[in-house]
């Protein structure tokens, strides 16, 4: 997300404060519960992630719950059947979302619009029945008791406050990574083919690959999300693979701003919050979800960080206008 309309030590200052409150999560426990915070965490790269596709590419996926869920029965099935460390089972899961995305992206891409979009679900679907009839998936029970291991041979992550801050640090460097590859030569390809494909694929570019790497990035940064979340809560469920957890991405990614790197976080934040506070009210959490994104869509037509950049411009605008204003009056006086 880039903040041409904020002067840079501003957003420098912002993240600092961010990060220090982050950081200071765990140390008041009473305020902020700690794994709720990695939940958002991990649903903010999750969201980031598919945003490479939808935001930045111009494709719609309503498959992304099979590269998270994936990923995360894969590491549970390193750490608990294969007895893996935590580090080689996360990079079990990714490796294997990877592939999964590129094997969805060579098939998806085939296609455009809505076309494509099915095709997501229908691949999503039957990654969701592969994982339904699996043996050690445990169906319906799902993949529980998975341990959170040593990372590196030294550090126990049963303790939660190691855990935490290894999640920090994975989520705010796969974010770093998503901000230079949207703000890459390749990022500029992608918004390329999102805004014309045919001028794109006039200019030489290879549009097919570009968007079949696009994918593979997506899922793989996704996978990461879905093996984080299964360390955090030691298990893997079919809600992972479900295709409402695709849904719930989308709407994240709506809510917050699709236009933005970033904009994504705050829509996890939000959805997350509302799962969370109001989860004590059974089905009609949904209900309360859906309402708020009807809302979203009728106020934040841009999400919640593109108003705040549409404002932003506004203000600025005005602000031009009437220095412009002032100059030329004064200019009329002296005449």
């Amino acid at each position: 997300m880039s903040f041409p309309l904020i002067p840079r030590g501003v957003v420098i200052a912002f993240f600092v404060i961010l990060l220090g409150l982050l950081v200071a999560v765990p140390f008041f426990p009473t305020v902020v519960y700690p794994v709720f915070v990695m939940r958002i965490m991990c649903m903010a790269l999750f969201a980031c992630a598919f945003n490479i596709l939808l935001g930045h590419t111009g494709i719609l996926s309503f498959g992304h719950a099979a590269f998270f869920g994936s990923a995360a029965y894969i590491t549970g099935y390193g750490l608990l059947h294969l007895g893996w460390a935590p580090e080689f089972s996360i990079l079990l899961g990714v490796a294997f979302a990877t592939v999964l995305g590129a094997i969805f992206g060579a098939l998806a891409t085939r296609r455009s619009g809505i076309y494509l979009a099915m095709i997501t679900l229908a691949l999503a679907q039957l990654v969701y029945f592969v994982f339904l009839r699996l043996p050690f998936t445990h169906a319906e029970d799902g993949m529980q008791g998975v341990p959170r291991g040593t990372l590196f041979g030294f550090i126990n992550l049963r303790s939660d406050l190691n855990l935490y801050f290894m999640v920090l640090i994975i989520v705010a460097l796969a974010l770093a990574l998503i901000h230079r590859i949207i703000n890459s030569p390749f990022g500029e390809v992608l918004r390329a083919i999102r805004d014309h494909e045919p001028r794109a694929q006039s200019l030489g570019y290879p549009v097919a690959r570009y968007k079949i790497m696009a994918f593979t990035l997506s899922a793989g940064l996704s996978g990461l999300a879905g093996s984080l979340k299964v360390i955090i809560y030691q298990v893997a469920s079919l809600r992972d693979v479900h295709w409402s957890m695709s849904g719930d991405v989308i709407l994240m990614t709506l809510v917050g701003g699709m236009n933005s790197v970033f904009g994504p976080v705050i829509g996890a934040a939000i959805v997350s919050a509302l799962y969370y506070y109001f989860s004590g009210f059974g089905g009609w959490v949904t209900v309360m979800v859906g309402s708020v994104f009807i809302i979203c869509v009728l106020v934040f037509r841009r999400g919640v960080a593109g108003q705040i950049r549409h404002l932003l411009e506004t203000g600025r605008a005005r602000s031009a206008a009437a220095s412009h204003s002032e100059i030329k009056d004064k200019q009329n006086a002296s005449h």
